[in-house]
């Protein structure tokens, strides 16, 4: 079996080192060859376990955004640049035609290439899709999961939660199966980051680029109701682009229009002694073993994702928001609350720095749990049947 796989990351974010996990435990009776919309890190792991990897920047991509005035304005500049990837989908359409069996969409803002190549090609070529993120309710997202549905032969959902959103949203189910994302434990001890590992107080690591829906900013709200505790012995370290959006609300908004950023803000709110900005990281584990906990302050409620399932491989306890426990189960895997309430974060993080017995005890447990539920071997051969399932599906 011949297989394209589609990456818009080039390993900068987590769906691309998802796919690179996959990749790297599926069997040679399977040959894949990877796309990247950007050249990374990813590129130089491919070259090293012999997949074929090469970067195509003219990729387009684009996901539906909550708000909808934001819609219109992002939706009406891919329009106007659309025409100018038509070089890049008619050669995506040969090389589908001539050297693959199936095409698989790494993330689901690549809706409308899937839309574009299905048009190209009819029922030729099986095409599979992952479905990696949590998008808002409103009629732009309704439009690209029905697309999806609409154009893939099958799904991969990293959640359970997907798969339901997208039943909802499109308004039907499609094939599909639920396929956790991989994470490895380490062949060795990750060394802690030396710059990290000097600073005693206890660290809470945040591992994402900035988001509204992430919750980036709540972290800020934390390290102020620690303060007003008395708690200035925790630490946040913040990996990733920390760049502030201008068309965010109230203060948040007026920080990014002055040019500043959430380190800017932290700072603002009189709290920047309790935070470490390390800009984007390309290997985050280092910094993660030189933490105590990860803090997931998702507006998504959404406490999964390839940063709390790296965080619990290396047995760093996750804090996040929702309801799913599949992951985070609270008390024994990390901290899972309903709502997001910044006393209630500095009252669980407070207690976890005086007890840090519980807290690395809570850290094994999570350890356990995602080499259960998250184990290369098992997941890639589920990747590896849903693709033969689509092929399938197209020669019967």
């Amino acid at each position: 079996m011949r297989v394209l796989c589609l990456d818009i990351e080039g390993g900068y974010g987590g769906s691309s080192r998802s796919l690179y996990e996959s990749i790297r435990h599926v069997g040679d009776k399977t040959s894949i060859e990877v796309w990247c919309r950007k050249d990374g890190p990813v590129r130089q792991r491919y070259e090293a376990i012999g997949v074929p990897c090469r970067v195509t920047p003219e990729m387009p991509h684009i996901s539906s955004l909550p708000r909808f005035s934001r819609n219109l304005y992002t939706y009406s500049w891919f329009a106007l640049g659309w025409p100018s990837t038509d070089a890049f989908r008619a050669e995506l359409a040969n090389a589908a035609s001539e050297r693959f069996d199936v095409v698989h969409f790494n993330h689901e803002g690549l809706f409308l290439l899937l839309r574009s190549l299905r048009s190209r090609l009819g029922a030729q070529r099986a095409m599979t899709m992952h479905v990696r993120t949590h998008l808002g309710t409103n009629p732009f997202t309704r439009w690209q999961y029905r697309t999806i549905a609409r154009n893939a032969d099958c799904l991969a959902y990293i959640s359970e939660n997907e798969r339901a959103r997208v039943t909802a949203l499109a308004g039907r189910e499609v094939p599909g199966a639920v396929i956790y994302n991989i994470v490895s434990p380490p062949d060795k001890p990750v060394a802690p980051d030396r710059s990290l590992a000097s600073d005693q107080r206890f660290k809470v690591a945040v591992l994402s680029n900035y988001a509204w829906v992430r919750g980036t900013d709540r972290v800020v709200d934390v390290a102020e109701a620690l303060a007003r505790r008395g708690r200035r012995d925790v630490l946040f370290v913040m990996a990733g682009n920390m760049s502030l959006p201008k068309s965010l609300p109230e203060e948040l908004g007026s920080v990014a229009r002055r040019g500043g950023s959430l380190e800017d803000y932290a700072r603002q709110r009189g709290v920047s002694d309790m935070f470490r900005f390390l800009g984007h990281v390309p290997e985050p584990e280092p910094v993660l073993a030189a933490c105590d906990v990860l803090a997931k302050p998702t507006r998504e409620y959404n406490p999964w994702g390839r940063d709390i399932l790296e965080a619990m491989a290396l047995g760093k306890p996750p804090l996040s928001v929702g309801a799913y426990d599949r992951f985070i189960e609270h008390g024994v895997t990390g901290i899972l609350t309903p709502e997001f309430d910044a006393e209630q974060w500095a009252q669980e993080i407070g207690r976890l720095a005086d007890d840090r017995k519980s807290c690395a005890a809570m850290g094994r447990s999570a350890a356990r749990r995602a080499a259960k539920l998250c184990n290369g071997s098992d997941r890639a051969r589920d990747l590896v049947a849903l693709w033969q399932s689509a092929l399938d599906a197209v020669n019967a």
